[in-house]
C-alpha cells in the first residue's frame, strides 16, 4: 500500500504551483495524494488575475472529510489566503507530521495574505508545524529582520523557531550563485546546496520541494533524508523544466531523480 499524504492549498488552473503541483509531487514520488482547496485563482505563466478564498467552514469539513475516512501519514499547506481559513488548519489534529509552506506572495507578486492572516499564521499553525518552509522573502517577514546572506538566514530560522515549529528550512532560490538552503532542526544548522538553473521555468518551484518533503516525511523518511531526497527533485525538475508558457514556465513535476 503506498503512503497517504495530504495538500491543503490553492488552486493553479495553469497547473505549475498550488495543489496540481503538489498531487503530481505525490504521484511522481510514489505517494497517494489527497487534496483540501483553500482558495482559487485566476492566473496563467504571466500573471495572477484574481483570487477568491473559499469559506473557511468549507475547508473545514473538506478537511474533517479526508481525516475520518484516509488519514494521511503527512500533510502540508501552502496558500491559505485569510486568518479564518489558517485558524481552521490549526484547529485540526493531522496524525503525521505538517509541512507549512507560508505562501504570502505568487510569483507574479499577488498578495495572498493579508496582515490578519499573518498573525495568525505566526501565532497559530506555526507551533503546530514539524516544518516550516519559508522562502527569503517570507523568512524576513515571519523573523522581521533582512534576509540576505546564509548567516541571515541562519539567524532567521532561529527566530522562527522560535514560534514553535519543529523545524525550520529556508530555501535560498533568491540568492545569487549557488541554491542554498538551510534547515534549522535540533538546535542545529544543516545547509543544502545546488548549482543554479538560470532559467525563467521556476513557477511552483516553492510548492513542489515542500510536497516533495511531504512525500518522504509520509514515507517514513527523516527530516534530514526527506530535504535531501526533495532538494535533488527539485533541482532536477528545474533543470528538466517543459518551457511552456510565455512568461515563468512550471517545472518538469515527472523528472527522475
Amino acid at each position: 500500500m503506498p503512503a497517504i499524504a495530504l495538500t491543503i492549498a490553492g488552486s493553479d488552473p495553469s497547473g505549475g504551483a498550488g495543489l496540481q503541483a503538489d498531487l503530481k509531487t505525490f504521484h511522481q514520488l510514489g505517494v497517494y495524494g489527497e487534496a483540501v482547496v483553500t482558495l482559487i485563482t485566476v492566473q496563467n505563466t504571466r500573471r495572477v488575475s484574481q483570487v477568491e478564498i473559499l469559506d473557511a467552514g468549507l475547508v473545514g469539513r473538506q478537511m474533517d472529510a479526508v481525516l475520518e475516512d484516509i488519514p494521511p501519514a503527512a500533510a502540508k499547506t501552502g496558500a491559505l489566503g485569510s486568518a479564518a481559513v489558517i485558524e481552521a488548519v490549526a484547529g485540526r489534529v493531522f496524525p503525521g507530521p505538517l509541512v507549512v509552506d507560508p505562501v504570502m506572495i505568487s510569483k507574479h507578486g499577488a498578495p495572498l495574505m493579508d496582515e490578519g492572516a499573518r498573525l495568525a499564521l505566526r501565532n497559530s499553525l506555526l507551533p503546530k508545524a514539524f516544518l516550516v518552509t519559508p522562502n527569503l522573502e517570507e523568512a524576513a517577514e515571519l523573523a522581521r529582520i533582512e534576509v540576505t546572506c546564509p548567516e541571515e538566514m541562519r539567524e532567521a530560522a532561529r527566530r522562527i523557531a522560535g514560534f514553535g515549529p519543529g523545524a525550520v528550512l529556508i530555501k535560498g532560490g533568491h540568492l545569487s550563485g549557488d541554491a542554498v538552503d538551510i534547515l534549522y532542526y535540533n538546535g542545529e544548522s544543516t545547509e543544502f546546496r545546488s548549482p543554479r538553473a538560470y532559467t525563467p521555468h521556476t513557477h511552483g518551484t516553492g510548492c513542489t520541494y515542500s510536497a516533495a518533503i511531504t512525500a518522504c516525511l509520509a514515507k517514513g523518511d527523516p527530516l534530514q533524508q526527506a530535504v535531501n531526497t526533495a532538494k535533488a527533485f527539485i533541482t532536477a525538475a528545474i533543470r528538466t523544466n517543459p518551457g511552456f508558457g510565455g512568461g515563468a514556465g512550471p517545472v518538469n513535476h515527472f523528472t527522475a531523480i
